[in-house]
């Protein structure tokens, strides 16, 4: 392993401590919404847009019948596109009633076939954007292009580190493919959803395998976590911090409920002992005692009576 993983943020200077420039923007402005006590319509099904990996849930006519691997016809920010179908959600997370779209039909031969004709005309049309971006200089990193299966549209999405006068830009498009042109410019996180890649993990990563929405995270969620607060262990490819801190901290919220918090004091074999870490993915407790022992146990060997915790006697 490299040096730069045996260093913790202890090591580094004091300009670099700062990991804020990690988090995502919108953290403190985002609202979860709590959809334990609604009611989504049944069967609710979970669709995905192939070009940028994003998750849509949906429902269907009664009169459809849809498994896994289907295509059909539904509605999108951008215009009515092609989505395939994942399978049925029980218990979507994170989303609002307002998210979950109508299915307005099920693809046929046909939609398939110009599916696949226009995926192929995507490769003409970045090659054509890149040369009308270094044509009027601008400072554009073009990502994705895709074509709506449904409407006259293109939409190229791009990235930079300013901001982008890009309307002399969209004229000149224009009068090259004679349709509507958008131009989105995204984010670091969009662009790894879209373009995909391997994580430190060697996996996948989760913004373009596994997750379906994008869900901010901060730097309280590694502490929680007990991870290493250095910047390169707990940051992904985009330079953000890992989108799978934002999903797997319920797994350690709810472990931590079952087991003591750290500082709390017992007596035990004969000596007060001091909770000093908890490890909730091993349902481990390790204590310090006064007599300069250190014991780990179980979390199983632990429980609540009373909002006092204890040590269950062998």
């Amino acid at each position: 392993m490299g040096e730069v993983f045996e260093k913790d943020i202890e090591d580094y200077d004091e300009d670099e401590r700062d990991l804020s420039s990690l988090e995502d923007d919108d953290y403190d402005k985002s609202k979860k919404f709590n959809n334990s006590k609604f009611v989504f319509p049944s069967p609710l099904y979970k669709l995905k847009l192939e070009y940028s990996s994003e998750g849509v849930y949906a429902t269907a006519p009664d009169d459809m019948e849809l498994v896994p691997g289907d295509f059909v016809i539904i509605p999108t920010r951008y215009g009515k596109d092609f989505a395939r179908v994942m399978g049925t959600s029980k218990s979507p997370i994170g989303i609002y009633p307002s998210d979950v779209v109508q299915i307005e039909r099920k693809g046929n031969d046909k939609d398939f076939q110009k599916y696949k004709a226009l995926e192929a005309k995507e490769e003409n049309a970045c090659k054509i954007f890149r040369e009308k971006v270094a044509l009027h200089n601008l400072d554009i990193k073009l990502i994705a292009t895709h074509y709506l299966l449904e409407e006259s549209k293109v939409i190229f999405f791009f990235s930079s580190e300013n901001r982008v006068d890009f309307r002399e830009l969209v004229k000149d498009l224009v009068s090259v493919f004679k349709m509507r042109i958008e131009l989105r410019q995204i984010g670091v996180r969009d662009e790894s959803r879209i373009t995909g890649g391997l994580g430190v993990c060697g996996r996948p990563y989760c913004c373009h395998a596994v997750s379906d929405e994008l869900k901010p995270v901060s730097i309280k969620l590694a502490k929680e976590q007990n991870l290493s607060l250095n910047s390169m262990k707990i940051s992904g490819q985009c330079g953000r911090l890992l989108c799978c801190l934002a999903y797997e901290i319920d797994c350690y919220t709810e472990g931590r409920k079952k087991m003591p918090g750290e500082g709390a004091k017992f007596y035990y074999d004969g000596s007060n002992f001091r909770v000093t870490e908890v490890n909730p993915l091993k349902g481990m407790v390790k204590m310090l005692g006064d007599d300069g022992r250190i014991l780990e146990i179980p979390a199983t060997r632990f429980e609540n009576v009373d909002g006092r915790w204890k040590i269950i006697a062998l």
